[in-house]
């Protein structure tokens, strides 16, 4: 008796000591790393599959341009700009939203899920850990993608990491928001793959939305962030340069997003307890 209690009260230990997370958020990167390198044909399938699309539209419409005699490619110079920008924001959303709700799917199908819950880490702090994780990796994934494009397009782009490195970090707190929103939908539903592809799509069209002419549109998840990011990206715009409205949507959007996926996340795995589907798929 005295020893389970004496386990339980380190494992709550373990549980809250910084220290454990940090070791739990390493281990948990470890793994993922280890999964990229074991599956490898697929990790570089998504590489090429994604830069594959990038250069479709960029060379294709460098051609089309060309055969239709309607001007000089060069006069395109700030139209590719945003091309390449645009297509560096949508691959860091597109993996930072898919990654999280596949982790959830893969854990419920490979009968992991409820183990995650008798962790001495608790469930809330392993999705906290895959959180900053899906945040890393993405941040990765978009940078590789970006310097494939720029070299291969000879274009040049301003890179201030003090600009661009918090931009992206408050623009992807949005797209995260929406992966907890459709992981915790999963933990009920299991299946839902229909929805994500439709969800790749719409953030495609949130990357492009014109949010200069459309005010409201702001408001919506990466669109704030896309259209700062163009602008500290093609026009050299510091942080400190950007109107204290545009960052305030920004960082109102990012804690909204964030908190509301987190909040329909938690609702979520709740009903799912007391269904006891939280392992069933």
């Amino acid at each position: 008796m005295n020893g389970t209690t004496a386990a339980d009260t380190s494992g709550v230990e373990q549980g809250n000591d910084p220290c454990g997370f940090a070791v739990l958020v390493w281990s948990m990167l470890r793994m993922s790393v280890l999964i990229m390198v074991r599956y490898r044909l697929n990790f570089a399938i998504q590489l090429v599959g994604m830069y594959a699309f990038f250069a479709i539209v960029f060379f294709g419409g460098q051609e089309a341009v060309r055969s239709a005699g309607v001007g000089s490619v060069s006069a395109l110079g700030s139209s590719l700009d945003a091309i390449i920008v645009g297509w560096f924001v949508y691959s860091m959303a597109q993996n930072a939203y898919s990654s999280l709700s596949g982790v959830i799917t893969a854990e419920s199908r490979w009968g992991t899920l409820e183990q995650l819950y008798v962790s001495p880490h608790g469930f809330e702090r392993i999705m906290g850990a895959k959180l900053i994780i899906n945040l890393t990796l993405s941040l990765l994934m978009g940078f590789l993608m970006l310097l494939l494009m720029v070299v291969t397009t000879d274009r040049t782009l301003t890179l201030d990491a003090f600009t661009i490195l918090p931009l992206i970090v408050l623009t992807l707190m949005s797209v995260l928001g929406l992966g907890f929103t459709f992981g915790g939908l999963t933990l009920i539903y299991k299946k839902l793959s229909s929805v994500s592809r439709l969800m790749q799509l719409a953030l495609l069209g949130l990357v492009a939305a014109p949010a200069a002419d459309v005010f409201a549109l702001r408001f919506l998840p990466l669109v704030q962030g896309s259209a700062m990011l163009q602008k500290a990206m093609r026009e050299g715009t510091r942080l400190w340069e950007f109107r204290a409205h545009d960052l305030a949507i920004l960082v109102g959007a990012a804690v909204v997003y964030i908190g509301g996926g987190t909040l329909v996340f938690m609702v979520c795995s709740f009903v799912a307890r007391k269904r006891g589907v939280m392992g069933h798929y």
